[in-house]
């Protein structure tokens, strides 16, 4: 049976042990499948564009294509970087697990919010939106329509990966080091509301 240990923060020991490089692998390889999810969304959506006897449209057409495109640069990028860090071998460290939190949190909430501004405008391409009488779209434009609906899908499961990144992150910081502690030098002040 292998044994667990835990860092106590001061950086001069005992990483987790529980499968050593096997926990590691595992942490690369959840950082890495979102990397190549998020190129191929950039690469569907920076391709798409339709010209027919309607006109034209391409994706920097709208802002937030244009948003979910930058939007999956930044996590591939962040994707390959984390996978480096993740992949050393070195003891893991509260400023280390901090900084994986964060950034995962970030992450997760900057791919959610283009997934869900692209698909409002999708919404808006098959729909329309009569009481402005703006008419659909996609029936003119329908392969620059199903481009955009792959790019946006593939985005949301970058979003399901980096949800699952997100919660392991927190449970190895808050797992390894505990919740910030109020400073006991200081008295706590509740307040007290009488019926």
């Amino acid at each position: 049976m292998e044994k667990i240990t835990y860092s106590n923060g001061d950086g001069d020991g005992g990483d987790e042990i529980l499968g050593g490089g096997g926990m590691r692998a595992a942490d690369t390889f959840l950082r890495l499948v979102p990397m190549g999810l998020c190129v191929a969304a950039l690469i569907v959506m920076l391709k798409n564009s339709q010209t027919d006897d309607y006109g034209s449209v391409a994706y920097s057409d709208l802002g937030a294509f244009k948003f979910l495109v930058h939007a999956n640069g930044i996590c591939a990028g962040y994707s390959f970087l984390s996978a480096v860090v993740a992949a050393m071998p070195r003891p893991s460290t509260m400023s280390k697990a901090w900084t994986f939190f964060c950034l995962d949190q970030l992450l997760t909430y900057i791919t959610l919010a283009a997934g869900t501004v692209s698909t409002e405008v999708l919404y808006l391409a098959y729909n329309g939106d009569t009481e402005i009488t703006w008419s659909s779209a996609c029936g003119s434009f329908s392969k620059f329509c199903s481009k955009a609906t792959t790019s946006v899908i593939i985005t949301f499961v970058v979003v399901a990966f980096y949800a699952f990144i997100s919660i392991l992150s927190s449970y190895k910081l808050f797992s390894r080091y505990g919740a910030p502690m109020a400073d006991p030098s200081k008295e706590l002040e509740i307040a007290a509301f009488h019926a």
